[in-house]
């Protein structure tokens, strides 16, 4: 008998009523050799005493109850699998009924059983958004049973993020342990009046556990910090954030009041499972900064206190120093002058890379030395590599190592004396640093102005408060100023440059008494701040969001540097899956190559780090840009990403 005809033997009771039920028919029955006179109480079903049987198998109920009663054994079988079940999957069938219409697991529940769902480990199989729990882990180990081989491609990235939540349930598990033990010896500490109890929970935790005090202390604060937000711990519990995600939730919220920690807990933790923690902390640091400026400063402030330079040696053997507890503001300007240090010692025959000699600046400045030093000799008679314009000989006219610097007679560079100027010595030891290159500062122009505390954004950075960002455009010597018009959700729709930047606010009676604290401003707005703000309205470059109209579509490969940034302005990062990488550090790729046909238009170029420039073009990696500024990325998993562009801060 097919599978799918009759469910058990045509033999029934004379008196039972599924004899008129259409579907017990079985077409051969009449051919089988069945014995003439059926058992006293019995008959046999024939396809004379059915009607047709219906083609949709799905259709066929469940066998009646006295069917498995009448078979030896059953009961007890399907008691011991129903016990074999995880307690929570067990409860879930035990809450029945279940029907042949309603599976109390979806299909797609083991790994290889396809369904509605797809493969259960595979991209949109109910095991692949299942949370972390007893059954998740059963389910996993038995997917893994026989090892890894028999899956799938998209099925092996399932099991890994199965795992992935797993351990992210495992962990907050040992975080309610830890938390309540921290509790059992508070409450015992109170009830002896012995402080020592409670006062040594780590100790405790790092013997149990053979952990430093150090990585004990760090597991009680992190999971205190959990105990105060709890959305971020039934998140790490179900696998939704990881235990790297959950530590910059409680790190960063650890010094707001418990209402407000929520509250910003809450609004972000939809969208952490798609950030990088790298993302999560920026978004973390730009909504503590905004939730209460005020607050925000002061922790800066008191912070300022621990301020310290940090020196260790490293796992490979050698040393590492640096800075702690700094004002931004200087960090940001000091790491600008490193790299163009380094940038002046490469154009003058320096070997390394820009890393590798901003490291060099670093160490020989805060070590006495001069910059120059860092320069190799040059053989005789010999001319600096690589191409120079004259404008740039001249700019490196009577540096060592550059055109018109004079050899020494025995075809050596010269040693530096203080008539010798490199770019660093041009007075700007003796203040504030003319920022050379490029720093990207992105701020509300309502901050900008000291009507707002609105956080802005220093570009490789990160989120800055309003203070810091104001100290920094007071200071930095620009060519070019931008207006951005975002959307309510802080995503750019037009912009506009230009070489003259605003006045800023100034209040001359307000500053009859000194000078005015970095970063602070007067109440009113400048009128000439306004009147740049209209002239540039006229200016305004709109983006592409939708379908896109090739408005601005160059002729050859390389896109004229308007277009180039516009990109930039429209995407500020890297385009891969959680990549930060600044986009005026990044190749603009065409996401058509260009060779292939592809157009180089907003539409089709985007910012990409080299890295990842690399990653798309390698074997089984895709990369679609459906609309401006929408990537959507293949892997060879088959798996896909979108990724858009980071908000601004509105």
């Amino acid at each position: 008998m097919e599978d799918d005809a009759i469910l058990f033997d045509p033999w029934l009771r004379d008196d039972d009523p599924l004899l008129t039920d259409p579907w017990l028919c079985d077409d051969d029955a009449a051919e089988d050799p069945w014995p003439d006179e059926a058992p006293e109480g019995w008959r046999l079903v024939r396809p004379a005493d059915c009607g047709e049987v219906p083609d949709d198998p799905d259709g066929i109920p469940e066998p009646p109850g006295w069917w498995l009663d009448e078979q030896p054994g059953a009961e007890a079988e399907q008691a011991a699998w129903i016990a074999s079940l995880p307690a929570d999957v067990r409860a879930a069938y035990e809450a029945g009924p279940y029907t042949g219409a309603r599976e109390f697991l979806p299909p797609g529940f083991t790994h290889r059983d396809p369904g509605q769902y797809g493969v259960g480990f595979a991209a949109g199989g109910v095991l692949d958004s299942t949370p972390g729990g007893p059954f998740l882990a059963t389910a996993t180990a038995s997917a893994t049973q026989g090892g890894y081989q028999q899956l799938g491609e998209s099925e092996l990235i399932g099991v890994l993020l199965g795992w992935q939540r797993l351990a992210a349930w495992a962990m907050a598990g040992q975080a309610g342990a830890v938390t309540a033990l921290t509790k059992r010896r508070q409450a015992q500490s109170a009830e002896q009046k012995n402080l020592t109890l409670a006062e040594h929970v780590d100790d405790e935790v790092a013997a149990a556990m053979t952990l430093t005090r150090m990585s004990a202390s760090r597991l009680l604060t992190v999971s205190a910090g959990l105990n105060r937000l709890p959305d971020v711990l039934a998140a790490l519990s179900r696998g939704g954030i990881d235990w790297a995600k959950a530590q910059v939730f409680t790190d960063l919220l650890a010094d707001l009041d418990e209402t407000t920690a929520v509250e910003i807990a809450g609004k972000l933790l939809p969208r952490a499972p798609g950030w990088t923690t790298g993302q999560l902390r920026a978004a973390l640091q730009r909504a503590v900064l905004n939730a209460d400026p005020k607050a925000a400063e002061k922790r800066k402030t008191q912070a300022r206190q621990d301020t310290q330079v940090q020196a260790w040696t490293e796992g490979s053997g050698n040393g590492a120093l640096a800075g702690r507890e700094l004002p931004l503001h200087e960090v940001v300007a000091a790491n600008q002058r490193l790299t163009r240090l380094a940038v002046w010692l490469s154009e003058c025959g320096a070997i390394g890379t820009i890393d590798q000699l901003r490291a060099a600046v670093f160490s020989a400045l805060l070590a006495g030395r001069q910059v120059e030093t860092l320069l190799p000799p040059r053989p005789p008679g010999s001319r600096p590599s690589g191409p120079y314009s004259p404008d740039e000989r001249a700019a490196h006219s009577g540096c060592a190592g550059c055109d018109g610097a004079p050899d020494s007679a025995d075809g050596t560079r010269p040693a530096y004396s203080s008539a010798d100027r490199g770019p660093g010595d041009d007075g700007a030891d003796r203040g504030w640093p003319k920022l050379g290159g490029s720093i990207n500062l992105t701020m509300p122009l309502g901050t900008w102005l000291g009507l707002t505390e609105t956080a802005g954004e220093v570009a490789g950075h990160g989120p800055a408060d309003a203070s810091t960002c104001r100290a920094l455009a007071d200071q930095m010597n620009t060519h070019r100023w931008c207006l951005t018009l975002t959307n309510p959700a802080g995503l750019p729709v037009a912009h506009a440059c230009s070489r003259h930047g605003p006045a800023p606010p100034g209040n001359p009676a307000a500053n009859a008494g000194g000078p005015e604290p970095p970063g602070s401003r007067p109440n009113a707005p400048a009128p000439e701040t306004i009147r740049w703000v209209r002239n540039l309205k006229d200016k305004l470059a709109w983006l592409e969001t939708g379908p896109c109209g090739h408005s601005r579509r160059a002729a050859g490969y390389v896109p004229p540097g308007s277009l180039r940034h516009l990109i930039q302005i429209r995407q500020r990062t890297c385009s891969a899956p959680g990549c930060r990488r600044g986009a005026y550090h990044c190749d603009l790729d065409h996401t058509v190559p260009y060779d292939k046909g592809g157009i180089t238009c907003e539409c089709n170029l985007a910012p990409l780090c080299r890295r990842h420039h690399r990653a798309k073009q390698a074997t089984g990696w895709k990369l679609e840009q459906p609309q401006p500024g929408v990537m959507t990325w293949t892997l060879p998993n088959g798996r896909t990403y979108t990724v858009i562009a980071e908000p601004y801060p509105v």
